[in-house]
């Protein structure tokens, strides 16, 4: 990742121009919980912002969890961190920042030069260790590890959204039990046990697997599937580098506490590596591994930057804070989020009512608006003066000067009004016709937009959709099984014998049991724990499954379903029966949301 073309997108029409007092640079990417930015600190630190999706915003849940872990995050200080910088839980969306790192993610370096060396495999495992001493020392467990999740620095790895996984992964999967990535899960978070910090030097395990594979170490497949085996069968550590068979061993036991803590790990490498890990050898292996440090764009130029600032630091004339922050301020207060498009339109108005500064010189052919008379005691700044031309600047009496400026103000007032009465003129021609319509249809037009006075201009009305997206519905808890069914009108729980509900379940097929509906239809997430409207939307626009088999479904799984009617629902998966493995009727327990009218 050389350039910055690579990392840093441009920022696309529905992207905010500021977040929290945070001016935007370039768009990072987007995931189940947000969308992130790059953008900069006041003294021009860059960090990257996340900014909560609209539909999570508003779950209340949400919004407690993620005060919770934002605080929690903010007490873990550690050299292999990306350390939570600033947020703030009751803006509208949520954000966070965190200290951006220049450098690939693990996943990015594995598929650019494949897989890693034996002692930079065992690098990584000693920083990742050290940042999860950090992180568990705070009281956090991390619950979603994997190698996007580690970025790779020059001067070391460091691990990104500790904390942050437990609020967002909840709520993501609609307050589903499973949280994190299935392909690097322990067997505990598979079946939807307690999590600990045992679960996250697993998933340092599979994390360090890959790296030393360049693939996961239990297989490619449906998320699901590679699930099943990491609960059921042990990995094989036959596939890795013999000397570190032992270390991997003590990170994947099935049962947790029988793994290794993260510094007995941490202590193991150091061993390992010997007089390498005295010496600090480690910054030469990033290097190799990181490549090229990238091109961070810089922080962007604030508008209006060339203007003189007032005693008072805010703009000549205007509101809002001073354009003499350092570079990377935001001009809005902080907590406002500002979008490109307003920002845009806030630019492009006249400030017909502001003073000129001293250092912008107005043009000679440029009269005064008639609303700008300059009072007779008023001082004119030096540059504010017209300029004049020839031997009259250098010769003529200031009195002729004068004359002349005097009559070219009158002549420009008198412009301007006839401007102003031509255009008065043309709006009465032009709302003539419209009045007389709008008297013979005053009753059809009764519930319209309010009439505006003659000679101003209507103020187009909001679209609702755009500032008022679709909220979350919960129904947690339901229950479906061979008997019952599943509704997107309430009531959504439909009993024992009532099958007239949109979802059901239907058993003794080849296929085993298979979640059914005759006019709505079923998509699941291609990456787990990212269900939300956002990504259902995607999965959808072209679904045309009107079954879904379910022994592709385990715990924690998601399932997009969206009904004629345009409701779009997120199902997760709590808990299910085995089909075939006993005589108990099938079921299966799930928690639902909806989003009605959202497609």
């Amino acid at each position: 990742m050389n350039s910055a073309t690579e990392a840093f997108q441009p920022l696309r029409a529905d992207d905010p121009q500021t977040v929290g007092g945070y001016r935007l640079a370039a768009r990072l990417g987007s995931g189940g919980m947000g969308r992130v930015y790059l953008s900069h600190t006041r003294g021009g630190r860059p960090v990257a912002l996340k900014v909560v999706h609209p539909e999570l915003a508003e779950d209340p849940t949400f919004r407690r969890r993620f005060r919770r872990e934002v605080e929690a995050a903010r007490r873990v200080r550690g050299a292999y961190t990306a350390e939570l910088i600033d947020a703030d839980a009751e803006a509208t969306p949520p954000w966070l920042a965190t200290v951006y790192v220049p450098g690939p993610s693990l996943s990015e370096a594995v598929a650019r030069r494949g897989p890693l060396p034996d002692a930079a495999v065992v690098w990584l495992m000693a920083g990742v260790a050290e940042a999860l001493v950090a992180v568990h020392g705070a009281g956090v467990v991390h619950r979603d590890l994997k190698p996007s999740n580690v970025l790779l620095a020059a001067d070391g790895p460091r691990v990104i959204d500790f904390g942050i996984s437990q609020a967002s992964g909840l709520t993501a999967t609609a307050t589903g039990n499973t949280i994190g990535t299935p392909q690097y899960m322990a067997p505990e978070q598979g079946l939807a046990g307690e999590t600990t910090p045992a679960t996250d030097v697993f998933a340092l395990g599979q994390t360090a697997a890959f790296a030393a594979l360049g693939k996961p170490l239990y297989g490619d497949g449906p998320s699901m599937t590679v699930l099943f085996r990491i609960v059921h069968s042990k990995p094989d550590l036959t596939q890795l580098p013999e000397p570190l068979r032992p270390l991997f061993a003590l990170c994947m036991a099935t049962a947790p506490e029988e793994r290794a803590t993260p510094a007995e790990i941490l202590a193991w490498c150091r061993d390992y590596l010997g007089e390498d890990a005295i010496a600090g050898g480690g910054p030469a292996v990033w290097r190799e591994v990181a490549g090229l440090e990238e091109e961070i764009p810089g922080p962007v130029a604030r508008p209006g930057a060339a203007r003189t600032p007032s005693g008072d630091g805010t703009p000549e004339g205007g509101k809002g804070p001073a354009t003499a922050l350092p570079e990377g301020a935001a001009a809005p207060e902080p907590g406002q989020v500002t979008s490109a498009a307003s920002g845009a339109a806030v630019a492009a108005k006249p400030a017909t009512s502001q003073p000129r500064a001293a250092s912008e010189p107005q043009a000679a052919s440029q009269p005064r608006a008639a609303s700008e008379p300059r009072a007779a005691s008023e001082p004119r700044a030096a540059s504010d003066a017209q300029p004049e031309t020839g031997a009259h600047a250098a010769t003529d009496p200031p009195a002729a000067v004068h004359r002349r400026r005097r009559a070219a103000r009158v002549a420009g007032v008198v412009a301007m009004t006839g401007a102003l009465t031509l255009a008065g003129l043309g709006w009465k021609l032009m709302d003539g016709p419209d009045r007389a319509a709008g008297r013979g249809s005053a009753a059809a037009t009764s519930s319209g937009p309010a009439a505006t006075p003659a000679g101003i201009a209507p103020t187009p009305t909001p679209t609702p959709s755009a500032s008022q997206p679709p909220k979350p519905v919960p129904y947690p808890g339901l229950e479906l099984n061979e008997k019952n069914s599943i509704s997107f009108k309430e009531p959504v729980q439909h009993e024992d014998g009532d099958r007239t509900g949109d979802i059901r379940m239907k058993c003794g097929l080849a296929s085993g049991c298979v979640m059914e509906s005759d006019a709505s239809v079923f998509s699941t997430p291609r990456k787990a724990g990212t269900g939300s409207l956002e990504t259902c939307r995607e999965e959808l626009e072209f679904s045309k499954r009107n079954e879904l088999t379910f022994h592709v479904l385990a715990a924690g799984s998601e399932v997009c379903v969206r009904h004629p009617s345009g409701d779009i629902a997120l199902f997760v998966i709590g808990i299910k029966s085995a089909p075939g493995l006993s005589k108990d009727p099938s079921w299966l327990r799930a928690d639902m949301t909806i989003w009605r009218a959202a497609s």
